[in-house]
C-alpha cells in the first residue's frame, strides 16, 4: 500500500510508501495523524497549508463483510477542527484494490484553474477539468461515465457549492449504479476539494484484483464468523435492512427526543406517521422502488435503497433517518416526496443534508419562510445552487445562518449543526455532541443504542447517572471502527455480541499477519482521539468549546420537560483516559 501525494501547486503526483509509524493505521486513523502531523492548526482551512485526505480503511478493497467504508478529512471550515467525515460507495474498494492507503491533496493551483485525478493501475495523473465548471454532481457523474465507463471504476466528486467554497458542502462518492448518493458531508469537505481545485477523482481499478490476505482459511473464517453475528442481530439483520435507518423515527418520537420546528420545546413530530420508515417502506414498494440495497459492494446489511417518485421513476436513494429529520420535523414539513425532493437537491448540488436541513429551519425560525413550507425549502436550497448572496448564506450552514438573521436558537456545536436527536431528553448523545473532537455528530458516540435501543446494555436516556462513561466508552470503539473501513452499523452486533468484536481483529489479524487483542483495538481508538484533541488544542479550542447551546439547559423540551443537565464539570471527565 502507498500514499498518493497530490501537489495542486505544481500539478504533480507521486506516490511514497506508507510509514511504519503509520503501518497499522487506515481510514480515519491515517486521515487523522495526517491532518495532525502536517496540517498548521492555526492554518485557514480554505488556504494552501490545508490538506484534504482520502484514505479507505484498513479492510478496503478486500472480501470481509461491510468494509467498503471511506474516510475524507481535513481542518474544517465549517468547525476549525479537525475533521474526519465518513462515506459509503464504492470508491473505498477501488482505491483498496489500487494499493492506494491514502490520497493527500496538498497545495493550491493559480485562481480559476480546475483538474481531475485519474488513478488507474500504475497511472496516477492530473489533468485540466474546466469543461466541469459548476456543473453539479448527476450531470458531472454523466459525462464522467460518457468518458470512463461504469465499471471497475468509482467517481469522487464535488458539486457547485464545493467550487463556491461554502462550508456545508459535501464530497459525493458514486453509489454500486453509479449515482452520487453518498456523501462524506459533516464539516465542508467539499469545499477544502473545492479550493484545491480539484473537481473530481475517477478511481479506475480495470486490471486490479481484490487485496489477497496473509492467512486466507483463517481471514474466510473470521469473516464468516463476523457475517454470521451481523445476520443474527435483530437491528442488523431485520430492522435495517426492512426499513432503513429511518426504522427510528418512530422510536425517537415516542421517546420525546425528536428535534421538531428547530429544536423548539416539543420532542415530538405530530405527523410522524407520515414520515417513519416503515410508510417509507409503503411507498417504495408501491412504486417498484427497491428496498434494501447496498451503497457498496459486499454490504451485508444493506440499509439503503432506491426511492421512486409517483410516476414509479428514479428520485434518490433512500433518504437516511437524519436527511428525513432535518427537512421534514425539523422544518415541520410532513411530505415525504418532498423530503426524498430535497434530499435529491443536497446529492446534486454537493451539500450535507444535516447541515441543510438545520440551517434552513433556522431561516423559517427567521421568518425567510414558515415552518412546513417545503416549496420555500426548496427554492432556498436553489439560491444555493444559483451562488446568490443568501445561498451563500444558506450553504454556509446553522451558525452563519443564525448569525445573518439574528437567531437566538442554533443548535450547534463548534460551529456543526446537531443532528436528530434532542439532547434533553437521549442525554448520552448530549454528551458526545459536547465532547466529540468533530462538532455535533451523533455517529461520534452513539450513545443512542444503549440509551434508547438497549443494545450494550441500558443507560435511562433521562438520567444523569452513566452518560459520561458510555460516551466515553463509544467514542473509542468508533475511532477504531472508522479505521478498518468497516461501516459503523456493525457496532450493534458488536456491542451485544463477544465474538462480533473477536471477528473484527481476528480479520485485521489474519489479512496482514498481526497478533492484535481486544486490548489494541481499544488502544488504536484512544490514540486517534488523543491525536485529534491535540490538534484541537494547538487550534485554539479549550474544554469551554466542548459544549452545548445554552437554551438546551434553560428551555425544558416536552413531554418530559427535560433540560440537559450533565454538569460542565462531568462532561470534562469524557477523555480521562
Amino acid at each position: 500500500m502507498k500514499i498518493l501525494r497530490v501537489d495542486m501547486t505544481k500539478q504533480t503526483v507521486r506516490t511514497e510508501p506508507v510509514p511504519k509509524k503509520w503501518e497499522k493505521f487506515g481510514g480515519r486513523a491515517l486521515t487523522s495523524a495526517i491532518i495532525s502531523e502536517e496540517v498548521p492548526p492555526l492554518a485557514h482551512p480554505l488556504d494552501e497549508q490545508n490538506k484534504l485526505v482520502i484514505a479507505g480503511g484498513l479492510l478496503c478493497g478486500t472480501t470481509a463483510p461491510i468494509s467498503g467504508r471511506i474516510s475524507v478529512g481535513c481542518k474544517s471550515p465549517l468547525t476549525g477542527t479537525i475533521k474526519e467525515s465518513n462515506s459509503g460507495g464504492q470508491a473505498a474498494h477501488m482505491l483498496g484494490m489500487l494499493e492506494i492507503a491514502a490520497i493527500v491533496v496538498e497545495g493550491k493551483p493559480e485562481k480559476g484553474k480546475l483538474f481531475k485525478l485519474l488513478l488507474k493501475k500504475d497511472s496516477f495523473k492530473l489533468e485540466p477539468a474546466t469543461q466541469y465548471r459548476l456543473l453539479d454532481n448527476y450531470e458531472l457523474v454523466d459525462k464522467l461515465k460518457a468518458e470512463y465507463g461504469d465499471k471497475n471504476v468509482a467517481f469522487i466528486t464535488i458539486g457547485s457549492a464545493g467550487e463556491r467554497l461554502l462550508t456545508g458542502a459535501s464530497v459525493a462518492i458514486t453509489d454500486t449504479e453509479m449515482r452520487p448518493t453518498r456523501h462524506a458531508g459533516r464539516g465542508g469537505p467539499g469545499a477544502v476539494m473545492g479550493s484545491k481545485g480539484l473537481k473530481a477523482i475517477i478511481c479506475n481499478a480495470e486490471g486490479c484484483e481484490r487485496r489477497k490476505p496473509a492467512d486466507e482459511a483463517k481471514f474466510r473464517e473470521a469473516s464468516r464468523k463476523f457475517a454470521k453475528a451481523l445476520s443474527e442481530h435483530p437491528v442488523t439483520s431485520e430492522g435495517l435492512p426492512t426499513y432503513g435507518t429511518n426504522v427510528l423515527a418512530n422510536i425517537i418520537n415516542e421517546a420525546g427526543g425528536y428535534p421538531t420546528r428547530n429544536f423548539s420545546d416539543m420532542g415530538r413530530f405530530e405527523a410522524v406517521g407520515n414520515l417513519s420508515g416503515e410508510t417509507q417502506t409503503d411507498v417504495m414498494k408501491k412504486r417498484g422502488g427497491m428496498i434494501s440495497h447496498g451503497c457498496h459492494r459486499g454490504c451485508v446489511i444493506r440499509c439503503s435503497g432506491l426511492y421512486n417518485d409517483k410516476d414509479g421513476k428514479y428520485l434518490s436513494k433512500r433518504a437516511e433517518y437524519e436527511t428525513v429529520w432535518a427537512f421534514g420535523p425539523n422544518c415541520g414539513i410532513s411530505d415525504l416526496d418532498e423530503i426524498q425532493r430535497l434530499d435529491r437537491e443536497c446529492d446534486d448540488i454537493g451539500l450535507d443534508t444535516i447541515e441543510m436541513g438545520a440551517a434552513i429551519a433556522v431561516a423559517m425560525d427567521a421568518g425567510l419562510c414558515k415552518f412546513g413550507d417545503a416549496k420555500g425549502a426548496y427554492d432556498l436550497l436553489q439560491e444555493v445552487r444559483r451562488g446568490t448572496p443568501l445561498g451563500r448564506i444558506i450553504g454556509s450552514g446553522t451558525k452563519v445562518v443564525g448569525q445573518a438573521f439574528g437567531v437566538d436558537r442554533v443548535p450547534v456545536v463548534k460551529g456543526q449543526a446537531m443532528p436528530a436527536y434532542d439532547p434533553r431528553a437521549i442525554k448520552g448523545i448530549g454528551v458526545t455532541y459536547a465532547t466529540t473532537t468533530m462538532g455535533a455528530d451523533h455517529t461520534a458516540g452513539y450513545a443512542i443504542a444503549t440509551n434508547i435501543l438497549n443494545v450494550g446494555g441500558k443507560v435511562d436516556p433521562l438520567g444523569r447517572q452513566g452518560q459520561v462513561e458510555l460516551s466515553r466508552n463509544l467514542q473509542i470503539a468508533t475511532a477504531a471502527i472508522d479505521s478498518t473501513g468497516l461501516c459503523l452499523f456493525v457496532a450493534f452486533a458488536v456491542l451485544d455480541k463477544p465474538e462480533a468484536f473477536e471477528a473484527i481483529y481476528e480479520m485485521l489479524n489474519a489479512f496482514y499477519g498481526w497478533n492484535l487483542k481486544g486490548e489494541d483495538v481499544t488502544e488504536l481508538g484512544k490514540a486517534i482521539l488523543r491525536m485529534e484533541r491535540g490538534f484541537n488544542t494547538r487550534a485554539g479550542f479549550t474544554k469551554e468549546q466542548d459544549r452545548l447551546p445554552s437554551f438546551m439547559k434553560r428551555i425544558p423540551l416536552k413531554p418530559h420537560n427535560a433540560v440537559f443537565d450533565i454538569p460542565d464539570e462531568e462532561l470534562d471527565q469524557v477523555f480521562n483516559f
